[in-house]
């Protein structure tokens, strides 16, 4: 409610877009986009692009009945579970890019984006990655699309490839400095392989997805290890206790001004690229002691996009603080935060490795539940018709 003598508050989640960061939401399901929930948070909270994995389409589709009625059909014209779930997929992300289409046409190209990933089962699969980026590509057909290709040894030379091709690649489980240069260089390299054969550089469009709150939840669990061990230490150690994630996250969007407004970049730029922008992923906070929104209010930046699930665009929407620039905040202390941690036994590629191993790890394990999910219902009705 206002205060008295003054106006209805501002809508925190439309303040990010003023100082230049953009809101994405991370999830869909059919219900959102059928309801026009989807389009509300477009009209309403300035909502600008959607994010989607394998564990968010499990969830939609094997834990509720909104998809039964297409499974049904696609049963019945006797197609297998991997045709059922391509055809299920495709829908959700065509109208969800129908949706955001006003966002993508009024921006230029520059938001109203949705992601599909590629399957998690070719994280290690160059060629595989390829083609299924480009089965995507033909099979959705909406310009405002970006498929996902995860941040691995073998990813690097399939987003230069599709980058090459004039393809909208979302990079994701970005953990560390190291591969986020790798992505980055990967990135500038398709772009000059455009330029040298005079393709068009202002169609691509690509953000580097840098993840957040999964750093903290390794990093703390192994300072709370060293806590035990070594309790002479415990207050220094207990200092650096959600951290990390943060300080990561900062050290990488210094990475990327530098590089964006580098002459490597600007010699692009010159022909119509645009930069490829950090967008922060798992934001929200996974340990209840930390305050809800601490990744997001600490990460806001311009060229930035925040992809939310949509408790933490609620929870913004209602107690959201601005401070614009913040992510360019404390750049030195943030280096100092890797330093200690390594000071302290806890190094931090290793954390990286980790947290990534566990990325690859997790999305594959949801892609292989969402196809017996989907198997079931496929048996199911089968028997039902039988």
């Amino acid at each position: 409610m206002a205060r008295s003598g003054q106006g209805p508050a501002k809508n925190p989640l439309r303040t990010l877009r003023e100082v230049g960061q953009s809101v994405w939401l991370d999830f869909i399901e059919r219900g959102l986009l059928r309801s026009g929930g989807l389009a509300r948070l477009v009209a309403d909270d300035g909502i600008s692009g959607v994010t989607s994995n394998p564990t968010i389409f499990d969830k939609a589709i094997t834990g509720g009945s909104e998809y039964d009625a297409q499974i049904t059909e696609l049963v019945a014209a006797g197609k297998a579970t991997p045709e059922i779930y391509e055809a299920v997929v495709v829908e959700d992300i065509r109208e969800a890019a129908d949706v955001l289409r006003p966002v993508f046409d009024e921006t230029r190209g520059s938001d109203g984006y949705v992601s599909i990933e590629v399957s998690p089962l070719l994280a290690h699969d160059t060629e595989g990655t390829m083609q299924e980026v480009r089965r995507w590509a033909s099979l959705i057909n909406r310009p405002n699309v970006l498929v996902k290709i995860p941040a691995t040894a073998e990813g690097i030379p399939a987003i230069e490839e599709m980058i090459a091709e004039g393809r909208n690649i979302n990079i994701t489980l970005i953990f560390s400095l190291d591969m986020y240069r790798r992505v980055i260089d990967a990135y500038l390299r398709g772009l000059e392989r455009r330029a040298a054969s005079a393709a068009p550089l202002h169609q691509v469009a690509s953000v580097a997805s840098f993840f957040v709150s999964r750093i903290d939840t390794e990093v703390d669990k192994r300072l709370e290890s060293r806590i035990k061990a070594a309790p002479a230490d415990a207050v220094r150690l207990r200092g650096l206790l959600g951290k990390a994630a943060i300080a990561n996250a900062k050290l990488a969007y210094q990475l990327f001004r530098d590089t964006f407004t580098g002459e490597r970049f600007q010699g692009l730029a010159r022909h119509g690229a645009r930069v490829q922008r950090p967008l922060w992923a798992s934001t929200s906070t996974k340990n209840p002691a930390y305050p809800d929104l601490l990744y997001v209010e600490a990460l806001v930046g311009p060229d930035t996009v925040d992809t939310m699930p949509p408790q933490t665009v609620d929870a913004f929407r209602d107690h959201g603080r601005v401070s614009p620039g913040a992510v360019m905040e404390g750049v030195d202390e943030a280096a100092a935060t890797l330093r200690a941690l390594d000071a302290a036994g806890i190094p931090f590629d290793d954390v990286t490795r980790t947290v990534l191993d566990a990325g690859v790890r997790l999305f594959a394990d949801s892609f292989k539940e969402l196809f017996a999910g989907l198997e079931a219902k496929r048996q199911g009705v089968a028997a039902a018709r039988s």
